[in-house]
C-alpha cells in the first residue's frame, strides 16, 4: 500500500451542486412497488437527482466553484492549481480542466489537469493537490469532482438504474505554513477487479458504433440481468464489488490509524464513499464505530460516484456544532478501478459549506 504524509494544508470550503431533476425510487416505472420498497431498504436510497442531455459534470462544478469562491471571497488570480476528476468528462479532448479554466476566469498562469477515476477520486484528488502544494511555490488550490453517471446507466436495468445521483462538487485548498496540520494517506489499486465495474464500449478500444449503442445483450434465460443493458451502459457486478469493499476498506482504514497512532474512537467522524446503505453499515460494524460518526447522503441524492465523499461533508455539516475548533475526520473512497483510498486529516468546524442546485443558465 502506498502510505504518505503532507503538512500544512488546509480545506478552506466544500461546495457542492445538485442536478435539479428529482426521480425518486417508488416512481421508477419499471420496478413493482415491492421492488422499490426492497431497493431502497437494501441501499438506503430513496430519492436522487439526475442530469438531463444539457447538462455535464463540468456544469455542476462551475456552479459549485463559482458559489464557493464568492462566499471565500478568494481572488481568482491567486488560484495555482486546478484539477478536475471525473469519469464523464465533456469530450474526449480537449482536457475539461482547460475549459473550465477559461469559464471560471482563473489565470493563464493556473496549472490545470484532468483525471479519471470514479469512487476513490475525492481521496485521490487530494494527494495530487496536496504534492503541488508542497512544492511551496503555490498557495490556493481548486479541486473539481463530479459525474453525470446516471445517464450511462440503462432505463432497462434495475439493478443499476435507480442507483446513481448526479452532483458536481468543489474543494478550495490552502496551503499555510502559519497553521500546522498533517494529512496522512494510504492509497491502493487492485486492477485485476477493473471488470467488476466498467463500461465496455465508448473508449479507443471500443469505439461506440451502432451495434453496440443500439443493440441491448442477448436475452439468456439463466440470467435475469440479461438484455437489460447495451456495451455503452455501466455494469455493476454487485457480488464481486460488495465483497472487494467490505474487506479491503475496514483494513486500510485500520491501518492508517494504527500508523497515525489514532484510536478508531477518536475519530470524530468517518466519511465513506456512498456505494449503498447495507455495504457501508457492513463496513461500520467491522470497524465497531458509532453510527451517528459515519454520516451519509444516501437517502436524498443515492451514488454520486466521486463526488459523495464531499458532498456528504457538505450535507453533513448543516448540523455540526459551529464552534467546534476541529473535527479528527477519516475520508475514505472505494470501488471501480479497482482502485481505493483513505486519508485522516483534521476539518475545522467551521469549514465554510454551501449547497445548491443546478440553475439553467
Amino acid at each position: 500500500m502506498a502510505f504518505f504524509e503532507v503538512e500544512n494544508l488546509h480545506i478552506r470550503g466544500i461546495s457542492a451542486c445538485s442536478a435539479p431533476q428529482l426521480q425518486k425510487v417508488a416512481d421508477i416505472p419499471f420496478l413493482t412497488p415491492k421492488e422499490a420498497e426492497t431497493f431502497s431498504n437494501n441501499t438506503g436510497i430513496v430519492e436522487r437527482y439526475i442530469a438531463d442531455d444539457t447538462i455535464c459534470a463540468s456544469d455542476l462544478c462551475q456552479q459549485a466553484t463559482n458559489q464557493l469562491l464568492t462566499k471565500l471571497n478568494w481572488d481568482k488570480s491567486e488560484i495555482d492549481i486546478l484539477i478536475f476528476i471525473s469519469q464523464t468528462a465533456d469530450y474526449i479532448l480537449p482536457a475539461t480542466s482547460n475549459l473550465l479554466q477559461h469559464k471560471l476566469g482563473l489565470s493563464k498562469n493556473c496549472i490545470c489537469l484532468d483525471i479519471s477515476l470514479g469512487c476513490s477520486a475525492y481521496i485521490y484528488g487530494l494527494t495530487v493537490v496536496s504534492n503541488f502544494l508542497q512544492n511551496k511555490q503555490f498557495n490556493k488550490a481548486l479541486l473539481l469532482v463530479g459525474d453525470t453517471i446516471s445517464r450511462y446507466s440503462s432505463p432497462k436495468d434495475k439493478s443499476v438504474f435507480p442507483l446513481f445521483g448526479d452532483v458536481g462538487t468543489a474543494t478550495a485548498i490552502e496551503f499555510d505554513d502559519t497553521e500546522k496540520s498533517n494529512w496522512t494517506f494510504e492509497l491502493g489499486t487492485d486492477g485485476e477487479g477493473s471488470d467488476a465495474i466498467k463500461i465496455e464500449a465508448g473508449g479507443a478500444r471500443n469505439k461506440v458504433n451502432d451495434e453496440n449503442a443500439l443493440i441491448y445483450n442477448t436475452i439468456d434465460p439463466t440470467n435475469e440481468t440479461s438484455g437489460v443493458r447495451r456495451k455503452v451502459d455501466l455494469e455493476l457486478k454487485g457480488v464481486d464489488i460488495f465483497n472487494f469493499a467490505i474487506k479491503v476498506v475496514p483494513e486500510t482504514i485500520r491501518r492508517l490509524l494504527e500508523k497515525t497512532e489514532t484510536p478508531i474512537e477518536e475519530i470524530d467522524l468517518l466519511y465513506l464513499h456512498q456505494a449503498n446503505l447495507f455495504m457501508n453499515e457492513t463496513i461500520r460494524k467491522k470497524l465497531k464505530i458509532a453510527k451517528e460518526k459515519t454520516p451519509n447522503s444516501l437517502a436524498n441524492f443515492g451514488n454520486t460516484n466521486g463526488a459523495s465523499i464531499p458532498l456528504t461533508i457538505v450535507k453533513s455539516f448543516e448540523a455540526i456544532e459551529k464552534t467546534k475548533e476541529s473535527l479528527d475526520v477519516v475520508l475514505c473512497g472505494f470501488g471501480v478501478g479497482l482502485s481505493w483510498g483513505a486519508v485522516k486529516l483534521d476539518l475545522s468546524g467551521n469549514l465554510l459549506t454551501d449547497f445548491s442546485f443546478y440553475e439553467h443558465k
